[in-house]
């Protein structure tokens, strides 16, 4: 009855028309299923006694859903294929179980508006890191903009391996040096022999030059008149943003960095 009066109220002619619907505030426990409104893009079904979204099937081209201020505890298998939602307000509810609840909301990839708050598992103390990390997309989150800080937080805390290797990235060059050249950081356990050059060649063409007594002196002068391989790296901890710099108003203290070369 409230769905035949919102049509009425809308002026729907045909189901198909149907982009809107309004079923706040009607004191509903269930709904049917919504499946004969295929262009489905915006529904309120906040502050009613809904427990269950099974009559959301078949409404893929919904961009925005309000379900907050209901008595939902589960959401498992009833939103995934929900992947146009922008915005989704799941707050006031008793959602317990993060990792499920947030495993349902992994394939919306244009979800940038999330409501999760008052419920029991925005309680972990690790919520909001833990949502920021596995929902990429979502930037507004319990009313609060996702900052980069927040989303570099949240990498350290879900996913520390491939924090450390983002942070070990670093910048390689070549370095043009000539032959004899020591590398700072190379460490040898015996002191370099330098190759004994036998006359005539540094003249000539390749099929004039005298051969080497040694075949490894040879070997040796080929891959130190190649460049060397030099890697720096900073961490980017360490480094303030632009506002943080606006905010401090002073100097910034040089950075350190660290430069490796190797042939």
């Amino acid at each position: 009855q409230a769905i035949e009066n919102q049509l009425k109220i809308c002026g729907y002619k045909s189901n198909v028309d149907v982009v809107a619907l309004y079923l706040a505030r009607q004191g509903l426990k269930s709904i049917p299923s919504l499946s004969q409104f295929p262009k489905l893009r915006y529904l309120w079904i906040n502050n009613n006694k809904i427990q269950d979204l099974t009559f959301l099937v078949k409404n893929y081209c919904l961009t925005e859903l309000y379900l907050n201020n209901n008595e939902l505890t589960d959401i498992s298998g009833a939103l995934k294929h929900l992947c146009s939602l922008q915005i989704l307000f799941l707050h006031n509810n008793e959602l317990k179980k993060l990792g499920k609840t947030v495993k349902e909301l992994k394939g919306m990839i244009s979800l940038q508006t999330l409501n999760l708050f008052q419920n029991p598992l925005a309680y972990d103390p690790d919520y909001r890191l833990y949502v920021i990390y596995f929902l990429p997309s979502v930037q507004l989150l319990d009313r609060k903009l996702v900052t980069q800080r927040e989303r570099e937080s949240a990498l350290h805390l879900c996913n520390p391996k491939r924090a450390w290797v983002m942070q070990s990235i670093a910048f390689g060059k070549r370095v043009d040096t000539s032959l004899g050249t020591t590398v700072g950081s190379s460490r040898c356990t015996q002191p370099a022999r330098r190759p004994i050059m036998p006359s005539g060649h540094e003249f000539g063409n390749n099929t004039n030059k005298v051969p080497f007594e040694d075949p490894k002196d040879a070997v040796l002068v080929r891959a130190t008149t190649r460049s060397l391989m030099e890697f720096s790296s900073v961490d980017w901890n360490k480094v303030a943003t632009c506002q943080e710099r606006r905010l401090k108003n002073k100097a910034e203290e040089p950075l350190e960095k660290l430069t490796v070369q190797f042939r």
